[in-house]
Protein backbone atom coordinates (compact mmCIF):
# COMPACT_ATOMS: atom_id res chain seq x y z
CA UNK A 1 0.00 0.00 0.00
CA UNK A 2 2.75 2.53 -1.39
CA UNK A 3 1.85 5.23 -3.55
CA UNK A 4 4.81 7.00 -6.30
CA UNK A 5 6.11 9.72 -3.62
CA UNK A 6 5.11 7.95 -0.49
CA UNK A 7 7.68 5.32 0.27
CA UNK A 8 7.14 3.16 2.88
CA UNK A 9 3.51 4.47 3.03
CA UNK A 10 4.52 6.92 5.40
CA UNK A 11 3.62 11.24 5.26
CA UNK A 12 6.64 13.77 5.10
CA UNK A 13 8.79 13.81 8.20
CA UNK A 14 7.55 16.77 10.39
CA UNK A 15 9.31 19.86 11.32
CA UNK A 16 11.92 19.10 14.34
CA UNK A 17 12.63 15.69 13.38
CA UNK A 18 9.81 13.61 14.47
CA UNK A 19 8.76 10.46 13.40
CA UNK A 20 6.79 9.91 9.66
CA UNK A 21 3.16 9.16 10.01
CA UNK A 22 2.19 6.06 8.45
CA UNK A 23 -0.70 6.34 6.56
CA UNK A 24 -2.09 3.00 8.20
CA UNK A 25 -2.32 4.94 11.48
CA UNK A 26 -4.65 7.64 10.24
CA UNK A 27 -8.50 7.34 11.58
CA UNK A 28 -9.93 7.94 8.01
CA UNK A 29 -9.69 5.84 4.67
CA UNK A 30 -6.92 7.41 2.07
CA UNK A 31 -7.12 6.83 -1.67
CA UNK A 32 -5.10 8.12 -3.76
CA UNK A 33 -4.90 7.84 -7.93
CA UNK A 34 -2.98 9.59 -10.75
CA UNK A 35 -4.64 12.14 -13.15
CA UNK A 36 -6.12 9.09 -15.50
CA UNK A 37 -7.55 7.28 -12.17
CA UNK A 38 -4.66 4.71 -12.06
CA UNK A 39 -5.00 4.04 -8.04
CA UNK A 40 -1.78 5.17 -6.35
CA UNK A 41 -2.40 3.70 -2.89
CA UNK A 42 -5.06 2.40 -0.39
CA UNK A 43 -3.93 2.75 3.71
CA UNK A 44 -5.80 0.36 5.57
CA UNK A 45 -8.60 2.73 7.31
CA UNK A 46 -9.72 2.79 2.95
CA UNK A 47 -9.36 -1.36 2.85
CA UNK A 48 -11.89 -1.62 5.62
CA UNK A 49 -14.45 0.49 4.33
CA UNK A 50 -14.49 -0.55 0.81
CA UNK A 51 -13.60 -4.29 0.71
CA UNK A 52 -10.95 -3.98 -1.52
CA UNK A 53 -7.46 -4.88 -0.42
CA UNK A 54 -4.57 -2.34 -1.44
CA UNK A 55 -2.98 -5.24 -3.62
CA UNK A 56 -5.72 -5.66 -5.28
CA UNK A 57 -6.33 -1.91 -6.32
CA UNK A 58 -2.49 -0.57 -6.57
CA UNK A 59 -2.10 -0.22 -10.74
CA UNK A 60 -5.60 -0.57 -11.86
CA UNK A 61 -8.08 2.13 -12.67
CA UNK A 62 -10.17 3.38 -9.78
CA UNK A 63 -13.13 2.10 -11.66
CA UNK A 64 -12.47 -1.26 -11.83
CA UNK A 65 -11.85 -2.08 -8.03
CA UNK A 66 -13.82 0.66 -6.57
CA UNK A 67 -16.66 2.02 -8.81
CA UNK A 68 -18.04 4.80 -6.74
CA UNK A 69 -21.51 6.28 -7.38
CA UNK A 70 -22.99 9.33 -6.41
CA UNK A 71 -27.00 9.33 -4.64
CA UNK A 72 -28.28 9.49 -8.36
CA UNK A 73 -26.19 6.03 -9.50
CA UNK A 74 -23.92 8.07 -11.71
CA UNK A 75 -20.24 7.41 -12.15
CA UNK A 76 -19.01 9.03 -9.48
CA UNK A 77 -15.15 9.40 -11.00
CA UNK A 78 -16.07 10.85 -14.07
CA UNK A 79 -18.31 13.41 -12.63
CA UNK A 80 -15.14 14.34 -10.42
CA UNK A 81 -13.26 15.23 -14.06
CA UNK A 82 -9.78 16.00 -12.35
CA UNK A 83 -8.90 17.00 -16.02
CA UNK A 84 -11.77 19.36 -16.22
CA UNK A 85 -12.91 22.60 -14.41
CA UNK A 86 -11.23 25.50 -13.07
CA UNK A 87 -7.02 25.20 -13.19
CA UNK A 88 -7.67 26.72 -9.70
CA UNK A 89 -9.93 24.05 -8.33
CA UNK A 90 -7.97 22.73 -5.55
CA UNK A 91 -10.88 20.05 -3.88
CA UNK A 92 -14.33 19.24 -4.05
CA UNK A 93 -16.17 19.23 -0.82
CA UNK A 94 -17.09 16.04 1.09
CA UNK A 95 -20.18 13.98 -0.52
CA UNK A 96 -21.93 11.08 -0.14
CA UNK A 97 -21.14 7.98 -2.84
CA UNK A 98 -21.41 4.53 -2.14
CA UNK A 99 -20.01 0.69 -3.62
CA UNK A 100 -22.58 -1.57 -5.01
CA UNK A 101 -23.90 -3.68 -2.15
CA UNK A 102 -21.89 -1.40 0.65
CA UNK A 103 -22.78 1.00 3.20
CA UNK A 104 -22.63 4.79 2.18
CA UNK A 105 -18.95 6.52 2.53
CA UNK A 106 -18.50 10.55 2.50
CA UNK A 107 -16.05 11.48 0.43
CA UNK A 108 -13.69 14.48 0.19
CA UNK A 109 -10.94 15.33 -2.53
CA UNK A 110 -7.79 17.16 -2.78
CA UNK A 111 -6.33 17.92 -6.02
CA UNK A 112 -2.76 17.74 -6.07
CA UNK A 113 -1.20 20.48 -8.94
CA UNK A 114 2.35 21.11 -10.40
CA UNK A 115 2.85 23.76 -10.59
CA UNK A 116 0.53 24.29 -7.80
CA UNK A 117 -1.07 27.15 -9.06
CA UNK A 118 -2.88 26.96 -11.87
CA UNK A 119 -0.82 23.92 -13.13
CA UNK A 120 -2.50 20.49 -14.40
CA UNK A 121 -3.50 17.90 -11.73
CA UNK A 122 -1.01 15.00 -11.13
CA UNK A 123 -2.69 13.56 -8.23
CA UNK A 124 -6.28 12.68 -6.81
CA UNK A 125 -5.87 12.45 -2.81
CA UNK A 126 -9.11 10.99 -1.23
CA UNK A 127 -10.60 10.84 2.03
CA UNK A 128 -13.16 8.18 2.80
CA UNK A 129 -15.57 8.08 6.18
CA UNK A 130 -18.38 5.95 7.51
CA UNK A 131 -21.78 7.44 6.95
CA UNK A 132 -23.45 6.17 9.30
CA UNK A 133 -22.28 7.88 12.40
CA UNK A 134 -23.78 10.93 10.00
CA UNK A 135 -26.95 9.59 9.64
CA UNK A 136 -27.45 8.97 13.18
CA UNK A 137 -26.51 12.69 14.68
CA UNK A 138 -29.07 13.73 11.69
CA UNK A 139 -31.74 11.13 13.25
CA UNK A 140 -31.05 12.45 16.25
CA UNK A 141 -31.47 15.72 15.25
CA UNK A 142 -34.75 14.99 13.25
CA UNK A 143 -35.75 13.30 16.60
CA UNK A 144 -34.79 16.74 18.30
CA UNK A 145 -36.35 18.60 16.54
CA UNK A 146 -39.66 16.49 16.83
CA UNK A 147 -39.43 16.39 20.91
CA UNK A 148 -39.20 20.04 21.36
CA UNK A 149 -41.79 20.17 19.22
CA UNK A 150 -44.31 17.92 21.04
CA UNK A 151 -43.06 19.27 24.47
CA UNK A 152 -43.64 23.27 23.75
CA UNK A 153 -46.92 22.63 22.51
CA UNK A 154 -48.70 21.55 25.40
CA UNK A 155 -47.34 24.37 28.04
CA UNK A 156 -47.66 26.67 24.96
CA UNK A 157 -51.04 26.08 24.37
CA UNK A 158 -51.98 26.20 27.94
CA UNK A 159 -50.52 29.29 28.50
CA UNK A 160 -52.01 31.01 25.49
CA UNK A 161 -55.18 29.80 26.49
CA UNK A 162 -55.33 30.82 30.12
CA UNK A 163 -53.52 34.10 28.97
CA UNK A 164 -56.36 35.22 26.33
CA UNK A 165 -59.19 33.71 28.40
CA UNK A 166 -57.86 36.14 31.25
CA UNK A 167 -57.77 38.88 29.50
CA UNK A 168 -60.96 38.57 27.59
CA UNK A 169 -63.06 37.93 30.34
CA UNK A 170 -61.18 39.42 33.57
CA UNK A 171 -64.39 40.57 35.51
CA UNK A 172 -66.30 37.14 35.05
CA UNK A 173 -63.87 34.96 36.97
CA UNK A 174 -63.71 35.04 41.13
CA UNK A 175 -60.13 35.67 42.54
CA UNK A 176 -59.46 32.16 43.51
CA UNK A 177 -60.45 30.93 39.67
CA UNK A 178 -57.98 33.94 38.21
CA UNK A 179 -55.42 32.52 40.84
CA UNK A 180 -55.76 28.92 39.76
CA UNK A 181 -55.35 29.87 35.84
CA UNK A 182 -52.15 31.92 36.79
CA UNK A 183 -50.32 29.20 39.06
CA UNK A 184 -50.94 26.98 35.95
CA UNK A 185 -49.36 29.41 33.14
CA UNK A 186 -46.61 29.86 35.41
CA UNK A 187 -46.11 25.74 36.27
CA UNK A 188 -45.79 25.41 32.21
CA UNK A 189 -43.60 28.69 32.05
CA UNK A 190 -41.48 26.88 34.13
CA UNK A 191 -41.39 23.68 31.86
CA UNK A 192 -40.79 25.71 28.87
CA UNK A 193 -37.78 27.09 30.51
CA UNK A 194 -36.10 23.99 31.56
CA UNK A 195 -37.00 22.47 28.09
CA UNK A 196 -34.67 25.14 27.11
CA UNK A 197 -32.26 24.81 29.50
CA UNK A 198 -31.83 21.28 28.69
CA UNK A 199 -31.56 22.22 24.72
CA UNK A 200 -28.83 24.55 25.60
CA UNK A 201 -26.90 21.54 28.13
CA UNK A 202 -27.42 19.16 25.18
CA UNK A 203 -26.04 21.85 22.21
CA UNK A 204 -23.13 22.57 24.65
CA UNK A 205 -22.02 18.92 25.61
CA UNK A 206 -22.33 17.83 21.56
CA UNK A 207 -20.29 21.20 20.87
CA UNK A 208 -18.19 20.44 23.58
CA UNK A 209 -18.77 24.18 24.64
CA UNK A 210 -19.35 23.13 28.36
CA UNK A 211 -17.56 24.77 31.04
CA UNK A 212 -16.59 23.77 34.24
CA UNK A 213 -16.25 26.38 37.15
CA UNK A 214 -14.66 24.68 40.43
CA UNK A 215 -15.05 25.31 43.74
CA UNK A 216 -15.31 23.39 46.94
CA UNK A 217 -18.26 21.49 47.04
CA UNK A 218 -20.03 20.28 50.11
CA UNK A 219 -21.39 17.11 48.10
CA UNK A 220 -23.66 15.80 51.23
CA UNK A 221 -25.09 19.46 51.66
CA UNK A 222 -25.81 19.72 48.18
CA UNK A 223 -27.96 16.34 48.21
CA UNK A 224 -29.46 17.79 51.23
CA UNK A 225 -30.84 20.98 49.24
CA UNK A 226 -31.57 18.49 46.69
CA UNK A 227 -34.12 16.24 48.88
CA UNK A 228 -35.59 19.51 50.60
CA UNK A 229 -36.61 20.89 47.61
CA UNK A 230 -39.01 17.75 46.34
CA UNK A 231 -40.09 17.65 49.87
CA UNK A 232 -41.41 21.07 49.42
CA UNK A 233 -42.58 20.80 46.69
CA UNK A 234 -45.25 18.08 47.85
CA UNK A 235 -42.76 14.65 48.04
CA UNK A 236 -43.37 13.10 51.31
CA UNK A 237 -40.14 13.06 53.25
CA UNK A 238 -39.80 9.81 54.13
CA UNK A 239 -39.63 8.87 50.26
CA UNK A 240 -35.27 10.37 50.42
CA UNK A 241 -32.51 8.99 52.39
CA UNK A 242 -28.86 10.03 52.10
CA UNK A 243 -25.98 8.14 53.73
CA UNK A 244 -22.89 9.26 54.05
CA UNK A 245 -20.55 6.55 54.54
CA UNK A 246 -16.72 7.51 55.94
CA UNK A 247 -14.97 11.01 55.90
CA UNK A 248 -15.40 12.46 52.14
CA UNK A 249 -12.25 14.35 50.94
CA UNK A 250 -12.36 17.74 49.43
CA UNK A 251 -13.97 17.99 45.84
CA UNK A 252 -13.61 20.99 43.53
CA UNK A 253 -16.11 21.09 41.58
CA UNK A 254 -18.84 23.28 39.71
CA UNK A 255 -21.70 23.52 42.22
CA UNK A 256 -24.35 24.49 39.78
CA UNK A 257 -23.70 21.47 37.54
CA UNK A 258 -23.52 19.39 40.52
CA UNK A 259 -26.88 20.33 41.81
CA UNK A 260 -28.37 19.68 38.01
CA UNK A 261 -26.61 16.03 38.18
CA UNK A 262 -28.46 15.46 41.75
CA UNK A 263 -31.49 16.72 40.81
CA UNK A 264 -31.94 14.74 37.58
CA UNK A 265 -30.83 11.63 38.95
CA UNK A 266 -33.51 11.60 42.07
CA UNK A 267 -36.01 13.42 39.67
CA UNK A 268 -35.06 9.61 37.26
CA UNK A 269 -35.35 7.56 40.68
CA UNK A 270 -38.90 9.11 41.60
CA UNK A 271 -40.20 9.32 37.53
CA UNK A 272 -39.23 5.75 36.76
CA UNK A 273 -38.76 4.39 40.34
CA UNK A 274 -40.39 3.19 43.37
CA UNK A 275 -40.13 3.26 47.19
CA UNK A 276 -37.23 4.84 48.89
CA UNK A 277 -34.66 6.58 46.44
CA UNK A 278 -31.59 6.86 48.48
CA UNK A 279 -28.68 8.63 48.05
CA UNK A 280 -24.96 6.77 49.03
CA UNK A 281 -22.04 9.13 49.22
CA UNK A 282 -18.26 7.17 49.83
CA UNK A 283 -14.67 8.27 49.79
CA UNK A 284 -12.96 5.68 46.95
CA UNK A 285 -9.47 5.33 45.68
CA UNK A 286 -9.25 8.61 43.06
CA UNK A 287 -12.03 10.86 44.59
CA UNK A 288 -15.81 10.55 45.58
CA UNK A 289 -18.35 7.89 44.53
CA UNK A 290 -22.50 8.58 44.34
CA UNK A 291 -25.09 6.14 44.22
CA UNK A 292 -28.87 6.81 43.47
CA UNK A 293 -30.72 4.09 44.21
CA UNK A 294 -34.54 3.33 43.41
CA UNK A 295 -36.76 0.18 44.55
CA UNK A 296 -38.04 -0.04 41.34
CA UNK A 297 -37.87 -2.49 38.47
CA UNK A 298 -34.66 -1.52 37.67
CA UNK A 299 -33.72 -1.69 34.31
CA UNK A 300 -33.16 -4.18 31.83
CA UNK A 301 -29.99 -5.91 30.50
CA UNK A 302 -30.21 -5.37 27.01
CA UNK A 303 -30.97 -1.71 27.78
CA UNK A 304 -28.10 -0.88 29.91
CA UNK A 305 -26.47 0.54 26.74
CA UNK A 306 -29.32 2.94 25.59
CA UNK A 307 -29.92 4.18 29.30
CA UNK A 308 -27.37 7.67 28.64
CA UNK A 309 -28.59 8.21 25.19
CA UNK A 310 -30.90 10.90 23.83
CA UNK A 311 -34.68 10.65 24.36
CA UNK A 312 -34.25 7.31 26.66
CA UNK A 313 -37.48 7.12 28.89
CA UNK A 314 -37.26 3.45 30.80
CA UNK A 315 -37.65 0.51 29.46
CA UNK A 316 -39.27 1.97 26.22
CA UNK A 317 -41.97 3.29 27.96
CA UNK A 318 -43.03 7.01 27.66
CA UNK A 319 -43.54 8.48 31.36
CA UNK A 320 -42.99 11.92 30.45
CA UNK A 321 -39.69 14.13 30.69
CA UNK A 322 -37.88 14.76 27.48
CA UNK A 323 -35.75 11.81 27.95
CA UNK A 324 -32.51 13.97 27.93
CA UNK A 325 -31.73 14.40 31.59
CA UNK A 326 -29.78 11.10 31.29
CA UNK A 327 -27.91 12.21 28.89
CA UNK A 328 -27.03 15.55 30.35
CA UNK A 329 -25.87 14.12 33.81
CA UNK A 330 -23.77 12.19 31.25
CA UNK A 331 -21.96 15.17 29.77
CA UNK A 332 -21.97 17.07 32.95
CA UNK A 333 -20.27 13.61 34.79
CA UNK A 334 -17.58 13.41 32.10
CA UNK A 335 -16.98 17.02 32.01
CA UNK A 336 -15.60 17.27 35.30
CA UNK A 337 -13.06 14.16 34.57
CA UNK A 338 -15.53 12.18 36.09
CA UNK A 339 -17.29 8.10 34.89
CA UNK A 340 -21.33 6.84 35.45
CA UNK A 341 -22.50 3.38 35.38
CA UNK A 342 -25.81 1.77 35.84
CA UNK A 343 -26.40 -1.05 37.16
CA UNK A 344 -29.02 -2.89 39.41
CA UNK A 345 -29.48 -1.91 43.41
CA UNK A 346 -28.46 -4.36 46.40
CA UNK A 347 -32.47 -4.28 46.78
CA UNK A 348 -33.32 -4.33 43.64
CA UNK A 349 -34.30 -1.19 41.13
CA UNK A 350 -31.67 0.57 39.49
CA UNK A 351 -28.98 2.45 41.01
CA UNK A 352 -27.12 4.40 39.08
CA UNK A 353 -23.49 5.35 40.53
CA UNK A 354 -20.92 8.06 39.22
CA UNK A 355 -17.63 9.02 40.90
CA UNK A 356 -15.88 12.38 40.39
CA UNK A 357 -12.08 12.72 41.14
CA UNK A 358 -10.80 15.08 44.21
CA UNK A 359 -8.17 17.39 44.05
CA UNK A 360 -7.80 21.21 43.17
CA UNK A 361 -8.09 23.09 40.25
CA UNK A 362 -4.66 24.11 38.34
CA UNK A 363 -5.13 28.22 38.33
CA UNK A 364 -1.33 28.46 36.59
Amino acid sequence: MRGDDTPGGALPEAPGGSARIDVDELPDGLVTADHDGTVLLVNRAAERLTGVSGAAAIGRHINDVLPFRDPDGRDWWKSLDPRGGLPTRSRQPERPVHLPGRQELLVAVRFVRRPERGGPVVRVVMTLRDASARARVERSRADLVSTVAHELRSPLTSVKGFTATLLAKWDRFTDAQKLVMLQTVNADADRVTRLITELLDVSRIESGRLEVHRQVVDMPARARRIIAGRVAAGEPEDRFHLEVRGELPETWLDQDKIDQILANLVENGVRHGRGTVTIVMEPVEWGVAVSVRDQGEGVAPELVTRVFRQFWRGNGRRRGGTGLGLFIVKGLVEAHGGTISVQRAPGGGAEFRFILPTGTPDFA
